[in-house]
């Protein structure tokens, strides 16, 4: 018997008028399911930032969520950064991360919310992975070590939330993104992620009129990249599927389901796509001294399939967009 067999049937005439709760509703990703929930009606949105409740204080998350009435979590908090920045503050990563999970999930439970939607990420799976990485390839090997903290804390909200379905039968679910880049995204010159890393060097390149830009690395390595619009649209759509379909796509030990474009590109030719959308014609020099990180990630997306999603926006589009907003927002952007 599946753990989802017993859960109550939700009873709401009005799904749009549901309680949301978007915990990191500044981050990129909370902000673009905000905008994705607004965008198609939703209007009881609670969100709340740091000043007004820090989600590591745990007494601060029980009060919130005794005072305000939460039908659904979408739990996108969390403490993010590229390979720099996870090598130089893994205590931070993995204390961060763990801790905030930890509140959220058992504020929900206590609180008797039954809907909750966990945001992971794929640096979860074994750095040897087979590609593409599967949801069963979940701890079937070593990690990637440039940012294992962070894994750990990511598998164990996975299994915070499968543990609660188990024993509480609640309907606790998990995503787990790809590398994500688009709106809001963190654009600090050390700890951003590679493509706003990439957007902000090479835009400053073409304004200093430099001839050469350097990229870590060997240019080698494969990555998938996903928009985060794209990541807000998918996570609506598992948050809301039946219960009956969510069943018949998961399983007790294996609940997390992927989310990606489901194709892949070297970090050369993501450079060269970000020299084109920001027009620096000067020369790519890699640097064999900095970290490549695992030789290839890419999920594979099939069970997001089945269950009647696909990504819309292309990568060169999305490049698009996210230099533009990059360009509107270079006085405010975060890091910047």
């Amino acid at each position: 018997m599946s753990f989802l067999d017993h859960l109550p049937r939700p009873v709401m005439t009005t799904p749009l008028q549901k309680r949301i709760f978007v915990a990191g509703h500044l981050g990129m990703v909370g902000a673009a399911i905000c905008r994705r929930l607004r965008s198609l009606g939703y209007t009881n949105l609670l969100t709340a930032p740091r000043s007004a409740l820090d989600l590591r204080d745990q007494a601060a998350v029980r009060r919130f969520f005794s005072e305000n009435p939460i039908d659904q979590v979408y739990l996108a908090a969390a403490k993010v950064g590229g390979i720099h920045a996870n090598n130089t503050y893994p205590g931070d990563f993995i204390y961060e991360n763990l801790i905030v999970q930890a509140n959220l999930i058992q504020a929900a439970h206590e609180s008797d919310v039954q809907e909750l939607l966990f945001l992971g990420s794929s640096c979860i799976y074994p750095r040897m992975a087979e590609q593409p990485m599967r949801e069963d390839a979940l701890l079937s090997g070593l990690l990637e070590p440039t940012n294992e903290p962070y894994a750990i804390a990511k598998i164990a909200g996975i299994k915070l939330c499968e543990s609660y379905n188990r024993q509480f039968g609640r309907d606790y679910r998990s995503v787990m993104p790809t590398n994500l880049y688009g709106p809001g995204d963190n654009y600090h010159a050390e700890n951003s992620h590679v493509i706003p890393a990439l957007l902000r060097r090479f835009h400053q390149a073409v304004e200093s009129g430099d001839e050469e830009v350097v990229i870590w690395g060997s240019g080698t390595p494969m990555r998938e990249f996903l928009h985060v619009d794209d990541m807000a649209a998918a996570c609506l759509h598992v948050m809301n599927l039946d219960v009956e379909v969510y069943r018949a796509h998961s399983s007790p030990h294996v609940s997390h389901i992927n989310v990606g474009s489901g194709v892949d590109c070297s970090i050369r030719a993501l450079s060269e796509a970000v020299a084109r959308v920001t027009g620096f014609e000067g020369r790519l020099v890699f640097d064999h001294t900095k970290p490549d990180g695992a030789p290839r990630k890419l999920l594979d997306i099939s069970r997001l399939k089945e269950l009647g999603w696909s990504p819309t926006i292309g990568l060169e589009e999305g490049l698009k967009d996210a230099y533009r907003w990059y360009l509107d927002h270079q006085a405010t952007a975060r890091g910047v």
